[in-house]
């Protein structure tokens, strides 16, 4: 089963934001990898915010 593109853009421009990486190096991370990195931007944020 592949990702669905539009799901994988979606995380491409959350991690782009937040961390101004380019998309290259946002692609080449393995989809765990990924998703970690999406859950530790997530976590920080809502630290920074109070959540």
């Amino acid at each position: 089963m592949t990702y669905a593109a539009d799901r994988l853009w979606e995380e491409a421009a959350y991690v782009a934001y937040y961390l101004h990486w380019q998309l290259d190096p946002i692609l080449d991370l393995e989809h765990p990898v990924r998703q970690k990195v999406i859950e530790e931007i997530g976590r920080i944020h809502r630290a920074q915010a109070g959540d």
